[in-house]
């Protein structure tokens, strides 16, 4: 059974919204981005606050992921239910290794590494990567 383990929330002040959650709820900061990106948990559950820059996304939620076993019997799912299959992150993305959509057209990343490890294959985002997400 996959496993939703984390939550992304745009936002204009990832700092302010990291000290709430930690001061609030007790969870702790796991890791902070280049971009601005704070990654908190709470040993289970995930929350990335991730730095709106002002661009086409809202602040508010933006996506959920799920840590799968085996993501390719996820990705046939994904095209059975009529969905395009779930397409590679940029390399500069910590966490999830792919991202596909629900029927509404919500964002849904998938991982097998899993959202407290960051991938060992991660590199430095290009200019690009960071102006367009």
């Amino acid at each position: 059974m996959a496993r939703i383990k984390h939550l992304a929330i745009m936002t204009v002040d990832p700092e302010r919204l990291a000290k709430f959650y930690c001061e609030t709820f007790d969870m702790e900061i796991v890791n902070r981005s280049e971009t601005g990106g704070v990654f908190l948990t709470d040993g289970y559950f995930n929350i990335a606050l991730l730095l709106n820059r002002g661009g086409q996304t809202p602040s508010g939620l933006y996506h959920f992921g799920f840590e799968v076993d085996d993501k390719e019997r996820i990705f046939e799912r994904v095209e059975e239910a009529g969905i395009p299959r779930p397409r590679a992150r940029p390399g500069h993305i910590s966490y999830a290794e792919e991202r596909t959509r629900d029927p509404d057209g919500n964002l849904i990343d998938i991982s097998e590494n899993g959202y407290l490890d960051i991938r060992p294959e991660r590199r430095q985002p290009t200019d690009e990567e960071i102006e367009f997400g």
